[in-house]
């Protein structure tokens, strides 16, 4: 494992860190994580030089925080930095805040979070969090020992960026980052930013929520046109590893497999390894990545619970991979099978207000279920 500067801070972070946002799970079912599995992922990551783990109040339906905590049993603790996140628009006030961050301690069975981040924040949640004066309260839960270290995690645009990192001294950042998302929200202008300023630059996102991983095939042949042998996997990990100003890059596995392939690529992704022309190749992949991408969600899950129980991402994985692979038909056969469609949306909004992405999710489903449904 290569490990890389973290910002200002005095320690040594692990190239790869492990995500728990899409652990292994049962039948399905995004609150049923494997634990055995899982324990079994996250401990072999730390055995192979992982030391940064990252994990929220509401991943996994709010289990995998219970998760971290288990695997971190038997000595495993003292090997690697936790990094959990508070969920801001659940709390109004520093009472809120701390029943939430002290559930979180016992979930996760430490007295004390590492690095501890405000989530998903964008101009609404940085207005609020500002109101309830939430820096009082972080640096009285600092002093306390319960959090060392705190950053936050971003989804909106540069200008909101830019002006939360001028207003307060944050240890790190969080931003969706990968080769395809250089000018989206913070962007390569926001990793830029902070790394200059000395905060430690955390990397979500890298595979784009996996579709970095399943290219078109009209992508795919770019990158295997350039001659390379990398797999689809490599090119996108390896291209955050050239750029000294990332700390760490966040993958969220979701396979024993995908663990070992991570931390292969790891360790030999380094520091301004990638020369002109495989930058180049990486710039004709993005470009074409873009003409063939129907829908932009990345799977995260911010959108559920859906107040008419719509499995909203899962919806529009089905579209995009037949719209993406040529397979309408067996889309549309996917769709059918499912028990609440698309069309069960009463589009009040609640998902399109959660979005990282920022897309119309309620004219999207209407577009999915009128190209899937079987008339």
């Amino acid at each position: 494992m290569q490990y890389r500067k973290f910002g200002r801070l005095n320690w040594k972070v692990s190239a790869l860190g492990f995500g728990t946002m899409r652990l292994p799970v049962i039948n399905n079912d995004s609150h049923k994580i494997d634990e055995r599995e899982a324990i079994r992922m996250t401990r072999y990551a730390i055995d192979n030089g992982v030391n940064y783990v990252d994990t929220a109040y509401t991943y996994h339906g709010g289990n995998s925080e219970i998760l971290v905590g288990k695997a971190l049993k038997d000595g495993y603790r003292d090997r690697v930095r936790i990094a959990t996140k508070l969920p801001v628009w659940s709390v109004e006030s520093h009472k809120d805040m701390s029943e939430k961050l002290n559930e979180q301690l016992r979930k996760l069975d430490t007295d004390h979070i590492d690095f501890y981040l405000l989530h998903s924040m964008n101009l609404s949640y940085w207005k609020k969090m500002k109101k309830i004066d939430v820096f009082s309260w972080l640096e009285k839960e600092k002093g306390a020992g319960k959090i060392s270290y705190i950053g936050f995690s971003f989804h909106d645009d540069f200008s909101i960026f830019k002006e939360m990192i001028d207003y307060y001294k944050w240890d790190f950042c969080q931003i969706q980052y990968n080769y395809v998302d250089t000018e989206y929200q913070a962007g390569r202008k926001g990793l830029l930013y902070a790394a200059e300023r000395g905060l430690g630059v955390v990397i979500m996102e890298p595979l784009r929520g996996g579709a970095l991983a399943n290219l078109p095939l009209r992508v795919m042949k770019v990158l295997e046109d350039s001659g390379i042998k990398r797999s689809a996997v490599d090119w996108a990990l390896s291209w955050l590893w050239n750029q000294p100003e990332v700390s760490v890059v966040l993958s969220g596995m979701s396979t024993f497999e995908q663990v070992e392939e991570n931390i292969e690529i790891a360790k030999k992704g380094g520091i301004n390894s990638f020369n002109e022309f495989e930058l180049k190749v990486i710039e004709e992949a993005s470009k074409s990545f873009f003409s063939a991408l129907p829908i932009g969600c990345t799977g995260c899950e911010y959108c559920l619970p859906c107040t008419s129980d719509i499995e909203i991402p899962y919806i529009f994985q089905i579209y995009n991979q037949g719209e993406m692979f040529h397979k309408m038909e067996d889309a549309r056969r996917r769709y059918k099978g499912l028990n609440i469609k698309a069309d069960a949306c009463t589009e009040c909004g609640t998902c399109a207000s959660r979005c990282p992405q920022n897309l119309s999710v309620p004219e999207l489903l209407k577009k999915v279920h009128n190209e899937l449904h079987e008339h």
